[in-house]
């Protein structure tokens, strides 16, 4: 019969729902919002951005051929929690150098270097002992204002 749609046909696609979805979304106010935040984080129009989604779970186990479909999914299977949510990075803003060692720090355990002597072309430590050794590190500490003894 023309003009009558039967239950299992679908007049929009499922692409065509999403994407009223999203403008619908969009248009609660949170496209304001995210101008406000990227302005507040003074981000430029030249800057690389990405737009990733987090909250997913890949499925990274061969199920085989036989497999209880409620609880498993094939292998590379991406599922979207309740919770997904979006990233939006700024690749240019990103600070990739690596964290460096505090040069003043010196660990308790950590026994300074033996002062040595050189006769007849061998080096010969010279023995300190090591209540001495603990004075100094203490001594050290305390002029840099570290609390590491109270506990």
């Amino acid at each position: 019969m023309i003009g009558n749609l039967e239950p299992e046909e679908s007049v929009m696609g499922d692409n065509v729902i999403s994407s009223r979805k999203a403008i619908a979304v969009c248009n609660q106010g949170v496209v304001q919002e995210l101008y406000d935040v990227i302005a507040k984080l003074g981000w430029d129009c030249y800057d690389d951005v990405t737009v990733e989604i987090g909250g997913t779970q890949v499925s990274g186990i061969d199920v085989g051929e036989e497999y209880n479909k409620k609880w498993q999914s094939p292998i590379g299977t991406r599922k979207y929690n309740k919770d997904a949510f979006i990233i939006i990075k700024n690749q240019d803003r990103r600070d990739l150098t690596k964290s460096q060692p505090n040069p003043d720090l010196i660990a308790h355990h950590h026994k300074p270097e033996v002062a040595t002597i050189e006769v007849a072309d061998q080096k010969i430590a010279i023995q300190q002992d090591e209540k001495a050794i603990r004075a100094a590190i203490k001594k050290s500490d305390d002029e840099k204002g570290y609390d590491t003894y109270s506990k």
